[in-house]
């Protein structure tokens, strides 16, 4: 057994421990390097970001020892490289230790430890009466002491901001004390060698990206695609015993299993270029747990503050895995102003899938299905009040329906669930019914797509399986006739003739007395 580094974002631990290291100095060395010594990054929450930190903090301490072979483990490359290893003074600063539901005091306290135990550290002495003057003569002090210039690493800058979202008092009193304690990078720039922070988003009035003209946005930036997060082929070069033992524990075959794997984990896109990458945390989880396909990023997390946000701003369910935005939309934003597609795409539930060159467009989409079944049963539970019976009716029969070509079981399936709906909270209308469908399929980890645009229209909702298509057109207090000759006469299944798989056209009618389906048709072709 090998150590995974599960939980584990401290550099020093990891490798003197020797546990799994995915080697990412070659990168790291291009960036310490570069012609800008201020960076930001922004990713999604459990990427990397604090071991990103914590091996810079390595490299500028000159921790030389921590990049040699360790436990039969090849030496990083960044110890074949030019690098001086020259010792600097380095403040770290993070704010993932805590939730800071408790406002001002709290983030006083945590800036106030971390700033008198880096001194310790050095064997100074913190001077002066505030958090302001005492990071500004902390830097004083380290210049004067080490005779070299100071390196300041702040992780999760925004994370007093993110966890007082819901709370707008604390919140704007939280961003007012944060603005004067970072509006110290810019006045003391001069004895600094390399600032580096991240984050989830770009908060605006906090000074980092109003008054710091000169930091690095490397957010979009192809040169860092896969700084955070492994890439497929990472995966294989450094997990291969993890590969193998669930190959032969489950008996499965080996391309099969990483089609699995990229589907179900794999998809985040940061970049113009076409890079991907998974998710570290979930991915370790799921070779240490033998390979079980569970939401494991997805559950370290909550998207109740998203599922709200998309209901305020009365976005279109439907519309969330086609949404369209522009670069400049990815710059900063407040809580007065908040667009619910970035705030999806900064926290992970949307990535970018495509990159239109001409328009500079960003198409957004789900990443994998992980995220896309996670999240369709968070904003289901919040839509329909169903109870658990019937939940688990609707997983028992709907997936093997899809699987076998049972029309009929579907929408038996469908007429089930619906039933199990609260009275009072269907509303009369097709988009209703349509979201219901949708989300229904999507939870269950089908490969569904509504409002599905094509040459001769849109059509309602689509289901793929490997053997099947399945075309839905829905109507309300109309027939089901009429659904299936919508189909015929748009053609909407054109594209796939051909494709070897049987094609089914299924026409709905909702009856709005029953709060249900009325009548239901269905052609195979």
């Amino acid at each position: 057994m090998r150590r995974l580094p599960i939980g584990i974002q401290d550099f020093v631990k990891l490798r003197d421990a020797s546990h799994v290291y995915v080697d990412k100095t070659e990168i790291i060395y291009k960036l310490v390097n570069g012609p800008q010594g201020a960076y930001f990054l922004s990713r999604p929450r459990r990427f990397g970001k604090s071991l990103l930190c914590s091996t810079l903090k390595a490299i500028f301490e000159g921790r030389r020892d921590l990049f040699q072979e360790i436990g039969g483990y090849p030496a990083l490359a960044i110890d074949k490289m030019d690098w001086e290893w020259k010792k600097h003074p380095v403040i770290l600063i993070q704010f993932n230790v805590c939730n800071f539901n408790e406002g001002v005091e709290q983030l006083r306290t945590i800036l106030s430890n971390t700033l008198e135990n880096t001194a310790a550290y050095y064997g100074l002495k913190i001077r002066g009466e505030n958090l302001n003057v005492i990071f500004s003569n902390l830097i004083i002090d380290l210049y004067n002491e080490l005779n070299e210039r100071v390196v300041v690493i702040i992780d999760e800058y925004d994370k007093p901001l993110l966890d007082t979202i819901d709370n707008e008092e604390m919140h704007v009193s939280l961003r007012g004390e944060l603005k004067g304690f970072y509006g110290v990078l810019k006045s003391f720039d001069s004895y600094l060698r390399f600032s580096f922070i991240t984050g989830v988003t770009k908060f605006s009035k906090v000074s980092l990206f109003s008054d710091l003209n000169q930091l690095n946005d490397l957010s979009l930036d192809s040169k860092y695609a896969e700084i955070c997060g492994l890439t497929h082929e990472e995966i294989i070069q450094n997990f291969e015993p993890e590969i193998q033992a669930i190959l032969e524990g489950k008996n499965l075959c080996r391309e099969e299993y990483l089609d699995d794997l990229r589907e179900y984990y794999n998809g985040y896109r940061f970049t113009k270029r076409n890079t991907t990458v998974y998710n570290p945390f979930g991915m370790l989880l799921h070779f240490d747990k033998d390979g079980d396909y569970l939401p494991y990023w997805y559950e370290s997390g909550s998207p109740s503050f998203l599922v709200k946000l998309i209901k305020e701003q009365k976005i279109n369910i439907l519309d969330i895995d086609n949404m369209v935005v522009y670069e400049e939309c990815f710059q900063k934003y407040d809580i007065e102003n908040m667009a619910a597609d970035v705030v999806l795409y900064q926290a992970g539930y949307l990535t970018i899938v495509d990159f239109d060159e001409e328009s500079k467009e960003y198409k957004l989409d789900y990443p994998n299905l992980e995220v896309r079944s996670s999240f369709a049963k968070s904003l289901a539970r919040d839509y329909f009040e169903t109870s658990f019976d019937t939940v688990r009716s609707l997983y028992s029969k709907l997936p093997k329906s899809f699987l076998r070509g049972d029309v009929e079981g579907i929408v038996s399936a469908l007429q089930y669930f619906l039933a199990g709906v609260p009275y009072d909270i269907i509303k009369s209308t097709e988009n209703y019914y349509q979201t219901f469908v949708h989300l229904a399929f999507t939870m269950l980890g089908l490969n569904c797509r509504s409002e599905v645009r094509i040459a001769t229209g849109r059509m309602d909702t689509m289901v793929e399986t490997k053997n099947f298509v399945y075309c839905f057109e829905f109507k309300i207090n109309e027939s089901a006739e009429k659904a299936l000759e919508q189909i015929d006469s748009k053609d909407y299944l054109l594209h796939w003739k051909g494709s070897g798989k049987k094609l089914f056209k299924i026409g709905i009618n909702f009856d709005t007395e029953k709060r249900n389906i009325g009548d239901w048709k269905h052609k195979e072709h």
